[in-house]
């Protein structure tokens, strides 16, 4: 509870700052992370304790915003990655309403589809779009089926895109006798000498890039969108430069153009994110907005 009460005295404190009064909040939007047991409440994260398996977060904010603003205040809740999607989406499709996939690899792979309402797509268990733990083709890739932090051991995308598979891929090229925790501590070293041209690390990132190509060519079967934006730490301005975004970006998008079909050769668009750690925040109150407005 001392989270949310936190939370609350954010937005207090947002509003004092502001000049702004309880009564013109109009809602609230909340970016957690997944999965979830049902709505609002947390089920076992690799992001988080423990002990947040089960809690009612989103009873325990409806409660804690109704008592500090004196009525109750709408609340929607939702995973992060698709919240950071909500922004994103509404950034590069300006006044269209065309639909937007996000793939954000980073620790883990962040999977978002916003439909042309904006809203993020989550379906019956909230689960939906977890492009992350779909197989990954291996025999394009000519590679094993690498177990997943999720428990599969089908070859899950996450595993060949993200830094959770970093040590796994620079096994297989260097040799498994290398200890597990030096592999770690290479792998953590491997973008930096991507930036500088290595060739091992370089070619490690190339074969991340077309395994992310190849996803966004099975998801637009499935989605059909206008945008893909690709987000994470590897395209943040700030951690990596022009020119390997740029290859990265250019590699993906000619992994998934074998595969798509001739109009979204012609249509589709691959984009950088832009709105870094702000877009989960950004998104959240989108969603709590367009979904006032319906």
């Amino acid at each position: 509870m001392a989270v949310v009460r936190g939370w609350v005295s954010g937005i207090t404190e947002y509003l004092a700052g502001n000049d702004l009064a309880w009564d013109s909040v109009g809602g609230v939007g909340l970016a957690i992370p997944g999965p979830f047991q049902r709505y609002g409440v947390f089920d076992k994260s690799p992001n988080l304790p423990e002990s947040f398996a089960g809690f009612d977060v989103h009873t325990a904010y409806a409660g804690a915003l109704a008592e500090r603003a004196g009525f109750a205040v709408p609340l929607v809740v939702g995973n992060d990655g698709n919240m950071g999607g909500v922004a994103e989406a509404q950034r590069v499709r300006g006044r269209s309403a065309s639909a937007v996939l996000m793939l954000a690899p980073g620790s883990g792979l962040g999977c978002a589809y916003i439909d042309p309402r904006g809203l993020p797509l989550d379906w019956d268990t909230l689960a939906g779009m977890e492009g992350a733990h779909m197989p990954a083709p291996l025999h394009l890739l000519n590679a094993k089926p690498y177990p997943c932090g999720c428990g599969r051991t089908w070859g899950c995308v996450e595993v060949y895109t993200t830094l959770s598979g970093l040590p796994h891929l620079l096994a297989e090229r260097i040799g498994d006798s290398v200890a597990p925790t030096e592999l770690k501590q290479r792998a953590f070293g491997l973008r930096g000498l991507a930036q500088k041209g290595d060739p091992l690390a370089c070619e490690i990132f190339d074969f991340q890039a077309r395994v992310l190509g190849l996803s966004v060519a099975t998801l637009a079967m499935a989605v059909d969108p206008a945008f893909v934006v690709i987000g994470g730490g590897l395209m943040d301005p700030e951690a990596t430069t022009e020119p390997f975004r740029g290859r990265y970006l250019r590699l993906v998008r000619e992994a998934a153009d074998p595969y798509l079909w001739p109009a979204q050769r012609e249509r589709l668009r691959v984009v950088p994110a832009a709105l870094g750690d702000l877009s989960q925040a950004i998104g959240a109150g989108l969603v709590a907005l367009y979904q006032s407005r319906s």
